[in-house]
């Protein structure tokens, strides 16, 4: 498996505050989009999150969001150490992606950038 970045993930109240915050940060401009109910915006390294509480308490128990050179990589490596993959790989607007338990508990994101035809 490739990893080629890690995105540090952030639960805000404010989206447009935070939005132009990190941009003006960065000087990176935003990608936005909305899952499961959760306003989401790429910023950098950045990924913002925004939305109802019982939707964000379950975001923040991912770690952080690794990418990769492809998810179906990561699935194999991280099945073959011991992880547990607890979801996905599932398309997004950005590529693809699943959810890993590994063994000593943490739960982490990988993401690639194969965006499905």
């Amino acid at each position: 498996m490739e990893i080629l970045g890690t995105t540090l993930r952030i639960c805000v109240d404010d989206l447009e505050a935070s939005v132009a915050f990190y941009e003006g940060l960065t000087s990176t401009p935003a990608l936005r989009f909305e899952r499961g109910g959760v306003s989401v915006a790429a910023i950098g390294c950045f990924l913002l999150m925004s939305g109802p509480e019982a939707e964000l308490e379950v975001l923040r128990k991912v770690s952080a969001t690794i990418a990769v050179k492809d998810v179906d990589d990561a699935h194999a490596a991280l099945t073959r150490v011991g992880a547990k993959v607890v979801a996905g790989p599932l398309p997004t607007p950005a590529g693809r992606n699943l959810i890993a338990l590994h063994p000593d508990g943490s739960v982490f994101e990988y993401v690639d950038r194969n965006v499905p035809a």
